[in-house]
This record gives C-alpha cells, sequence and structure tokens, in this order.
C-alpha cells in the first residue's frame, strides 16, 4: 500500500490503514499534549467538554478523554473490561436460570456472549475506520446530530439502570448486615434499618464525593477492589451449595420462631427431609413459565460493557483492533465462566425457591451465618464503589448532548452528578423490585448498545468501495440489527403482558 493512500481518510473515511493513520494521530496529539501542559495559560479547563472524545489529528490542542492513552498492559486491559462486565446481573442469574432450566440458560448465556463478542468486533472495525474512538462520535459520523443523541440517550438509560441496581442492593442488603451486627430479628422501624434512608446515606457520603472526581482514571483502583469482592461472592455461592440442604423451609421456620441461631451445617437434621423424593429439590433441564421473559433482557444486561470498549482500546500499549479483539474475547469468556457457575450453584442450592435477588434467598436460612454476612459486605462494597464508575459515561454523555462546546465548569460538573445521584434514589426508593430495573432497562437501551448501533454504525461507515451493501459483512451486520430489534420488541412484549396479567414477581414486594 502506498504511503499517500495509508495517511488519507477522505470525508473522514478510509481503509485499514486507519490503524496505522490512527497511532500516528494519538502519536502527534500525545506530544501536542505535552507541549500544551508547558505553556501557561493552556489549561485543561479552558478546553470543550466535546474535545475529550475526540480523535482527530488535525486538533492539534485537543487533550484526549483518558490521561493513561496507550500505556495499558495487556492483562490490565482484560482486566479492566472485565470489570466494566460484571454487575449486579450476576445476582439474578440463579433466578433467571430458575425460569429456564439448565440447558436453555447455558444455550442463552452462550449465545448471548457470542453476540456480544461479534457487535465488539463491529465497533472496532468501525473505529478503525474512521479513527474515532468514542461511541457517541461513532454515532454522529453514522448518522450526525440524531445518531449522536440516540447513542448518548442509550448509554444514559444503560447506565442510570445499572446504577439503580446497584443501589437497590444496597437498599435490601445493608439493613440485614446490620440486623445481623446487633443480633436482631424484628426491627422497630428505627431509621438505622430502613433501607430507604441507608441508599441516601450511602450516596452522600460514599458515592457523591467519588463521583465529584475529574477524572475517571482517579477510581482504578476501586475498580480492582470491586472485581475481588465479586469473585469471593462467587466462591462464597459454590461453597455454600455444599452446605445448604434441601428443602429449607421448615428449617427456616423454625429457626425464625424457636429463635435459634446456629447455622445449617451445624445442624443438619433440621432439613434432612429425603431430599431426592421431594421434586422441590429436583433441578429441571428446561423450563417455561411467565417469568422466562425475563432472562434474555437480564443476561443482555449483565453483557453490556460497549461503551467502555473504545476508552479502553485507546488505553490499551500499542493498539490494534486485532488485540483488542483478543482482549474482549477473553473477558467475555472469563465474565461467562463466572455467571455460569454463580447462576448455576445459586440455582442448584435452591432450585424454584430461588428468589430474584440471590443474596436474599440466603437470609431466609440463616441472617447471623458469618460467611454470608461477609458476603453481603463485599457485595455491598462491590456495588458501591462502582456506581462513581458507572456515573462517569453519564454525565459525559449528557455533556456531549447538551454542551458540547462548553468548556469544563466545576458548578455544572457538581450539579449533572447531584441530579443523576437524585434521580436514581428516587428510582430505587419507588422501584418494585430488582426485575423491573433488570428487565425494561435490558429490553431497550441493551439491544441498541450491543445489536442496533454496532451494526448500523458499522453499514454506515465502513466505506461502499471496501464492503459493498450486499456483501457478506454489512448483510450479516444488517442481520444482526434486525435481530436486536426482535429482540428489543418481544422482550417490551413479554414483560408488559406479564405485568398486566398480575403474575409477575415484578408487582410483588420483594
Amino acid at each position: 500500500m502506498e504511503p499517500a493512500e495509508m495517511n488519507t481518510i477522505p470525508n473522514g473515511k478510509g481503509h485499514e490503514a486507519g490503524e496505522e493513520t490512527t497511532a500516528t494521530a494519538i502519536k502527534s496529539q500525545s506530544e501536542d499534549a505535552a507541549h500544551n501542559d508547558r505553556t501557561p495559560g493552556n489549561a485543561e479547563a479552558n478546553l470543550p467538554e466535546s474535545s475529550e472524545f475526540l480523535s482527530n489529528a488535525d486538533d492539534k490542542k485537543t487533550t484526549r478523554f483518558t490521561d493513561f492513552e496507550g500505556k495499558t498492559s495487556f492483562g490490565m486491559s482484560v482486566f479492566n473490561l472485565g470489570n466494566a462486565i460484571m454487575g449486579s446481573g450476576i445476582l439474578g442469574l440463579a433466578y433467571a436460570m430458575a425460569n429456564t432450566g439448565i440447558v436453555l440458560f447455558i444455550i442463552l448465556l452462550t449465545a448471548v456472549a457470542g453476540l456480544s463478542s461479534y457487535s465488539i468486533h463491529l465497533l472496532l472495525k468501525s473505529s478503525g475506520v474512521v479513527g474515532i474512538r468514542a461511541y457517541e462520535q461513532l454515532g454522529y459520523r453514522a448518522f450526525g446530530t440524531p445518531g449522536k443523541m440516540a447513542a448518548g440517550i442509550a448509554i444514559t438509560l444503560q447506565n442510570i439502570g445499572a446504577m439503580s441496581s446497584y443501589l437497590y442492593i444496597v437498599k435490601y442488603e445493608f439493613p440485614l448486615v446490620i440486623q445481623a451486627f446487633l443480633k436482631v430479628d424484628n426491627t422497630s422501624g428505627e431509621w438505622y434499618v430502613n433501607g430507604n434512608y441507608l441508599v441516601v446515606i450511602v450516596s452522600c457520603s460514599v458515592i457523591l464525593p467519588l463521583a465529584l472526581m475529574k477524572q475517571l482514571g482517579y477510581l482504578g483502583y476501586t475498580s480492582g477492589f470491586s472485581l475481588s469482592c465479586m469473585v469471593f461472592f462467587l466462591i462464597a455461592v459454590i461453597y455454600k451449595k455444599f452446605q445448604v440442604k434441601c428443602p429449607f423451609e421448615d428449617y427456616a421456620h423454625n429457626r425464625t420462631v424457636l429463635g435459634f441461631n446456629t447455622s445449617v451445617a451445624a445442624d443438619p437434621g433440621g432439613v434432612e427431609m429425603t431430599p431426592e423424593a421431594d421434586p422441590a429439590c429436583t433441578p429441571h433441564l428446561f423450563n417455561m413459565n411467565s417469568q422466562t421473559a425475563y432472562t434474555v433482557p437480564i443476561l443482555a444486561f449483565a453483557f453490556v460493557c460497549h461503551p467502555e470498549v473504545l476508552p479502553i482500546y485507546t488505553e490499551l500499549r500499542n493498539p490494534t483492533k486485532a488485540k483488542m479483539q483478543h482482549v474482549s474475547n477473553i473477558s467475555i469468556a472469563v465474565m461467562y465462566i463466572m455467571y455460569l457457575l454463580a447462576a448455576l450453584f445459586g440455582y442448584l442450592t435452591f432450585i424454584d425457591k430461588v428468589e430474584a435477588e440471590l443474596l436474599h434467598t440466603y437470609s431466609r436460612i440463616d441472617p447471623y451465618d458469618t460467611l454470608i454476612l461477609c458476603v453481603r459486605l463485599a457485595v455491598l462494597t462491590a456495588v458501591t464503589l462502582t456506581v462513581p464508575i458507572v456515573l462517569f459515561p453519564v454525565r459525559r454523555a449528557i455533556q456531549q448532548l447538551f454542551f458540547a462546546n462548553k468548556t469544563f465548569w466545576w458548578p455544572r460538573h457538581i450539579a449533572i452528578a447531584v441530579s443523576l445521584l437524585t434521580l436514581i434514589n428516587l428510582l430505587v426508593i419507588f422501584a418494585p423490585n430488582i426485575l423491573g430495573i433488570f428487565g425494561v432497562i435490558g429490553a431497550t437501551s441493551a439491544p441498541c448498545l450491543i445489536f442496533i448501533f454496532p451494526a448500523v454504525f458499522y453499514i454506515r461507515i465502513v466505506p461502499k468501495e471496501e464492503e459493498p451493501m450486499r456483501s457478506a459483512p454489512k448483510i450479516l451486520a444488517a442481520c444482526f440489527a434486525i435481530l436486536g430489534v426482535l429482540f428489543m420488541i418481544m422482550s417490551l412484549s413479554f414483560i408488559i403482558i406479564d405485568w398486566t396479567s398480575g403474575n409477575s414477581k415484578g408487582n410483588s414486594g420483594h
């Protein structure tokens, strides 16, 4: 290929050489940024909010949207993307398996993981062609302002749903942890065991200060610790499968009535009820019911990491599309294994008695169990420290949509964070249960971010000279987008029918 071809991107479009062009642009921008940092009066605060997203070699004064560009190792990139994928959705997977059966769940989980990997391929291909590594800017390049608005709104809805699910866990688990510390079964409505009050307190004292930081990179340490807490949760779920006998209802009932304060392992006689003869202790390979409609949205919500893919791609040392795709594949594979193990052992522990939020089911056995108490603390820590990380892309999407040409301003930076946390607290306090969050958000924004947007951006951005509209890759991408639309319509329809029928657990108290 001639050098002229490598350095030419007419109308924002190019060929595979776009990678080399992007690498050259990044190097030039890094040198310019270093020069600008040495120039008095040229502070980052004087740059437009939108400039952080751009990857244009012609803009010599643009500061990158990350201060760690091109310095992250392959292994750390796998860790970062895995942490972006991992969320509180893992707590609902055992319930999803209970409503699909083991075999159908594995089929669905495998399909969603494979589709997520393919959609990342489409994003990386589009990014390499135009040299842009920001989701909203890909939307703008493909469809102009409507494309940027659609991408920004989808990211906002998705991440608000994620933050709501995290704080929902704080609302229901934090009171149980406090009760366990106090050795109290029944409370008289004290404020310190009221989940609504605790959510507000945690939001103001922990989440808000972290969310007010200017750079997302400052939260890297909390991200790593958050993921390690979820690994501890998985280990505990596997261990408990071999400690909890089935069925457990009588033991839990007797423990509540008689005031027992021992664990299941310490008193196995209370639960020995010939489980092999009890239908409630028989796992199902296939199972279909009204709650099955929630399964695919929950899985889609669990694998959404697409807004974080392009920033991680930019931070990757010596970045290429193949290398970043390898990072994505390994991250998805690791999370796939964790999801499968958590769902399988959680389901096998409780079978049809598993609840929409797995940790709540363990509390029906013994809320004073030391291991479960530690798991609750670990999950509470993980989800609390994850909220500020998820809030950053939402705030930047809002800035991109409404304040694209404005310079950084602390009052606006703070006001957006406070407004988002206020909205999320209201959602958590008044939402009926966690399925309403996972189901609705997963059925709307997740299909857009995973299926629809990567496919249509790919079709619009990749030049016709390189891949004609009737070429196999673009036909496959079009089918991928159609699959996303069908998935969204089906999921929303099932959920609405389920709600209106009155059979949904989404309408009942947790």
